[in-house]
């Protein structure tokens, strides 16, 4: 099974990032990740194996509107 694409958005005003995983043509939130630990921990409970490892793979994983890992307000 192909892992689905997974969008950490923009961070909020308190630097939490929104973050939805596209599946049956529809976007789902998973949640807002205030760190790498939490959206680990989302994309564990959606039934990513390995979400770890998938964290730096364009090909799955796209953020917007800031840096990869970053979880301060811009």
């Amino acid at each position: 099974m192909a892992t689905p694409p997974i969008t950490i958005h923009a961070p909020t005003p308190s630097g939490a990032r929104p973050v939805t995983v596209h599946v049956n043509n529809r976007d789902e939130r998973l949640g807002l990740a205030h760190s790498d630990n939490d959206l680990i921990v989302f994309l564990a409970d959606a039934g990513l194996a390995d979400p770890k490892r998938i964290l730096d793979n364009r090909a799955v994983v796209q953020w917007q509107g800031a840096e990869a890992h970053q979880y301060k307000a811009t």
